[in-house]
């Protein structure tokens, strides 16, 4: 069975779903699984996890992820795209400026509610069924947080901008969410996913692409191994006589370490020296939330107490996290094991 993760670039017309039924065609197993859903319509990076790197799914959904979209300003749709039906046509009457204001004022927190046609159940049911069935629900705001907006061009009634955001932030609502502030409605013209945590959209393969790798037998070469993904957290070595025990997943204390090892290298995205911060986006429309991460996220490569755990061969156990309050040194409790 094949162990780790593929950077793939999911093209128009796919649904999530159809990017895993395919890979295990391509790869001959049925352990598969995406990290976050895309719209069948969008197109860009979808991490996929192989094998035990399936326990990384849920870690990988929530990095922060980042977009190029494009809004059409004037029309509103019940999807809040263009797959929609139009609700309502206003002329734009906002200048370049005043466009532009309401895009970038979007930057930071706020509480957004949901799309009807989202994947998101309420009562055990999920929305786009109940919108399909012509039925609308209320649905609770969420809080997501923007953290850099850029805007790529403007040429109304189109605005281009590229967004970083966190989990459950919905471009499409976002878009809908503009062109309510402006008072002309706003629907969402396109989408690019570029970048989900480290793997970015320069790296990603298409289904096409693994499929050659595969039937040369080279899919490895596309299969970014588990450990690597910790690459920025420390190495701790096991003593060969507490390698059974550990391997198991038990508690790991610091008399037990043969050896601890410095992080590597971390893959970290450098920031654009253009950007501003929130209180002083620059005039060519560039903007960034000058904050530490969104509450609850949860990253491999920047968590400060996470260790990587090997075996005295050096084979990859589990990612561990420390815990100063047990005992005199403290000890190291398992997060995830990647044996099995």
């Amino acid at each position: 069975m094949k162990n780790g993760v593929l950077n793939v670039y999911k093209e128009a017309g796919f649904t999530s779903h159809d990017v895993v039924a395919k890979l295990r065609g391509i790869c001959g197993q049925k352990k598969i699984g995406h990290t976050g859903t895309l719209d069948p319509d969008a197109v860009g990076v979808l991490p996929v996890c192989l094998g035990n790197a399936t326990k990384l799914c849920d870690l990988l959904a929530g990095e922060t992820k980042e977009y190029e979209a494009v809004l059409l300003l004037g029309r509103t749709t019940d999807t809040q795209d263009l797959t929609g039906t139009v609700l309502e046509e206003r002329p734009v009457t906002a200048d370049e400026k005043e466009a532009r204001e309401a895009v970038l004022s979007f930057l930071g927190e706020y509480d957004q509610i949901p799309p009807m046609y989202s994947a998101l159940k309420v009562n055990g049911k999920k929305l786009y069924e109940l919108a399909r069935a012509g039925k609308e629900v209320e649905r609770r705001p969420r809080r997501v947080r923007i953290d850099s907006l850029e805007i790529l061009k403007t040429e109304l009634p189109e605005i281009t901008f590229r967004v970083e955001c966190s989990k459950g932030t919905y471009i499409r609502t976002l878009c809908d969410d503009i062109g309510r502030k402006l008072g002309c409605g706003g629907t969402m013209k396109s989408l690019k996913r570029t970048r989900v945590g480290r793997f970015e959209i320069a790296q990603a393969r298409t289904l096409k692409e693994l499929e050659a790798l595969a039937g040369e037998g080279r899919l490895e070469e596309a299969l970014i191994p588990v450990e690597e993904l910790f690459a920025g957290c420390p190495r701790l070595m096991v003593k060969p006589e507490w390698g059974r025990l550990v391997r198991n997943g038990n508690e790991l204390f610091p008399e037990q370490v043969l050896r601890q090892d410095g992080a590597a290298d971390r893959r970290e995205n450098p920031a654009d020296p253009g950007r501003a911060s929130a209180a002083s986006a620059d005039p060519r429309g560039r903007a960034s939330a000058a904050s530490a991460d969104p509450p609850g996220r949860a990253s491999a490569e920047t968590d400060p107490g996470w260790f990587r755990v090997c075996g005295p061969d050096g084979v990859f156990y589990g990612i561990y996290e420390l815990c100063p309050e047990r005992g005199e040194k403290g000890s190291y409790r398992p997060v995830k094991m990647f044996l099995t």
